[in-house]
């Protein structure tokens, strides 16, 4: 199975201008793909592509949906040999509703929901006549430990746009099964990043900080090696261990 997760050339990764984005983007590099980024900080952009010697990189901010069928386009015109959708874009955002504006609330979860959710779902599918004419195409999905046990109370919304994103790719990978678009799913336990940048201590997910956290290195030491062997559900550190109980208690009612 190893081909299915490895056998493509050229790689879209969005937010791919930090983070676990960039670090997958600069593996993918390392193992002889070409790759291309994508992210809503251009300066951001810039720095990465010339570090990791990325392929280009696009603007393009996932939550804007009207946005995502030019650049669907564009991307495939400039880059025809694209065959590997990395939807990595996303958003964690604090959301209490007994201490902020219901006004407030609405707005930042609505454009969380459209970052996570929609954005990889109009993607996934606007991509997928393009890929489907490929001898193999690959499509991975970000999701999160905390859409299979959300133990961040304090991020409801992102909590369930992960479990949202790990019940499409189930589904996804079921519906392509007999197509040549390979469906895989990685699912990150706490990571050093500035996902928690809007907290109140942004730096709670450093490792320094929390004893459960990975460092990117060792997040992507455990990732690449299961992205080799051909895993179709990845996670790592204490990761691993939720997502194996999930499966355990639910995986055998599945058909797929």
């Amino acid at each position: 199975m190893a081909s299915q997760n490895m056998d493509f050339k050229c790689a879209l990764v969005t937010g791919g201008g930090g983070g676990i984005g960039k670090e997958l983007a600069r593996y993918f590099i390392f193992k002889g793909k070409k790759v291309i980024i994508a992210g809503r900080t251009e300066s951001n952009l810039q720095f990465t592509a010339k570090e990791i010697k990325a392929a280009g990189y696009y603007v393009l901010d996932t939550g804007a949906i009207s946005d995502i069928p030019a650049f669907i386009k564009r991307v495939t015109s400039e880059h025809p040999e694209l065959d590997c959708l990395v939807n990595n874009a996303g958003v964690q955002r604090p959301l209490e509703v007994l201490k902020q504006d219901g006004e407030e609330i609405l707005a930042k979860a609505d454009q969380e929901i459209n970052i996570n959710i929609r954005g990889p779902m109009h993607l996934a599918v606007g991509l997928l006549p393009h890929l489907k004419s490929k001898p193999h195409a690959l499509i991975v999905n970000v999701s999160s430990v905390l859409g299979f046990v959300p133990f961040s109370i304090i991020n409801p919304v992102y909590n369930g746009t992960k479990a949202w994103l790990h019940f499409w790719s189930m589904n996804l990978r079921t519906q392509l099964k007999d197509t040549k678009v390979h469906v895989v799913e990685i699912a990150p336990p706490m990571v050093e990043s500035d996902l928690h940048r809007e907290r109140e201590d942004p730096d709670d997910n450093k490792k320094k900080n929390n004893s459960n956290a990975l460092t990117v290195d060792e997040f992507m030491e455990e990732v690449s090696k299961k992205m080799e062997k051909g895993d179709e559900m990845i996670s790592a550190g204490m990761g691993a261990k939720v997502v194996e109980n999930w499966y355990s208690a639910f995986g055998s009612m599945y058909p797929g």
